[in-house]
């Protein structure tokens, strides 16, 4: 086993957390996944802005666990859900460390295979 790396955010490379304070849809081919005024807005150094849903307004019912995970070093391991027709389509991070702890038990969406919707407040 080897020894992974855990860093934590700084001014090399932040790691911010807002409440979005919008309502947020998430659609795929038309049909509802979620659905939520309690998203958090996730920016880290230079990558897109990443929005992560409250599991509790996402339909978990449309979403499949699969066997993929990734390991960020500033988060932590990721594990994934597929969407019908659309493999580790959605990410999560279920023990975030801790400079992220708010992200669990929230989902993130790849924007290429849905639709989501910022409506502002």
């Amino acid at each position: 086993m080897t020894d992974r790396a855990v860093l934590e955010p700084s001014d090399d490379h932040p790691i911010t957390i807002a409440r979005t304070g919008d309502r947020v849809v998430v659609r795929r081919e038309g049909r509802l996944l979620a659905d939520t005024r309690d998203a958090l807005t996730l920016q880290e150094a230079n990558y897109p802005a990443v929005l992560y849903l409250p599991r509790k307004d996402v339909d978990l019912t449309l979403l499949a666990r699969t066997e993929h995970t990734t390991y960020c070093p500033f988060k932590g391991d990721a594990s994934y859900f597929s969407l019908p027709d659309t493999p580790n389509a959605v990410w999560t991070y279920e023990s975030p460390f801790a400079a992220v702890a708010e992200i669990q038990d929230h989902l993130a969406f790849y924007p290429e295979h849905v639709t989501i919707e910022v409506e502002a407040a």
